[in-house]
């Protein structure tokens, strides 16, 4: 019985491979994307909603840059005979806009600052504590969602009378630090935080408020820093609250003086609106430098899916 020998043929270094090596998964990391009909639709969608918002600002300015005498005329037009700064010189001569943008700042920066430490310690008793009417309480605190702030103007501003504080700091900011909403939005990111990086902190020997500084505080920057944002702008921008707590010129915020101020002069559209855009240049600026932090913000709120 004779066995047969197969031959084998010889692998040499030199010999090209019979299948072509698999793309590795960043082997297309370098091209375009495709501009597909969906993809330009976005892009179009897009175009459209920005122009639909800067439309009107851009109109704000062009106003504030004419002269007074022309911003009344029935033709449409853009461009005045000349760009004059007028309007801009007359806003800031008649009121003290320095002292109302630093009043605004004072109270919008104290504002957010306290709304953020007040709403997250509360968000995070709700989250990780357990007691007795829990449930009943944080029920009541999303009820706050659905009650318009103008009902609690009265007694808001009878608390206020009756404690001192109307024409001070402290009678604009303290009504304005409790926000459900800010409660129910950090509540919804501290369920997703995971307990395990807790329990390793409470198995090393820390107690419940050294973990929330030190483990849970950092995890939460990015909603922590939308919620700073949103609370900054809409604090800035309230007027009927400070409207009414104050009366003191000095102790005024930005849109409340602006508003003094154009009632002395009237309905003059250049003036009216270089004050619009004095009052909320800041908030451009606000939004320019920390619009990454407001999107990460919101998606890391967990409310995409609710």
């Amino acid at each position: 019985m004779s066995a047969t020998v197969k031959a084998v043929p010889a692998v040499t270094p030199d010999a090209a491979p019979d299948t072509a090596p698999a793309a590795g998964p960043g082997a297309g990391a370098g091209r375009r994307p495709r501009w597909t009909p969906g993809r330009v639709g976005m892009l179009a969608a897009a175009l459209v909603l920005a122009a639909l918002w800067v439309l009107p600002l851009a109109w704000a300015v062009a106003t504030s840059l004419k002269p007074e005498n022309e911003t009344t005329r029935t033709s449409l037009e853009w461009i005045g005979s000349r760009i004059t700064f007028d309007a801009y010189e007359k806003v800031w001569a008649s009121g003290d806009l320095a002292r109302w943008m630093v009043n605004s700042a004072y109270i919008s920066a104290v504002t957010t600052a306290l709304t953020v430490l007040t709403c997250a310690m509360a968000a995070y008793g709700f989250s990780r504590t357990e007691f007795r009417g829990r449930r009943a309480l944080y029920g009541l605190v999303l009820a706050g969602i659905m009650v318009p702030p103008q009902v609690l103007i009265a007694p808001l501003f009878a608390e206020m009378v009756s404690l001192g504080l109307v024409d001070t700091y402290w009678g604009v900011i303290l009504p304005q630090v409790a926000v459900p909403a800010m409660v129910f939005i950090l509540v919804k990111f501290f369920e997703g935080v995971p307990r395990e990086l807790e329990e390793a902190a409470f198995v090393d020997g820390a107690g419940r408020w050294r973990v929330f500084w030190t483990v849970v505080v950092p995890l939460s920057r990015p909603v922590l820093a939308a919620v700073a944002i949103f609370t900054f702008i809409q604090t800035w921008n309230n007027f009927l609250w400070p409207f009414l707590v104050t009366t003191d010129p000095n102790a005024m915020t930005l849109p409340v003086g602006l508003v003094n101020v154009q009632s002395t002069y009237g309905a003059r559209y250049a003036q009216v609106m270089a004050s619009l855009v004095i009052a909320g240049l800041p908030l451009l600026l606000v939004f320019a430098f920390f619009q990454r932090q407001i999107v990460r913000g919101v998606a890391h709120t967990g409310l995409a899916g609710q």
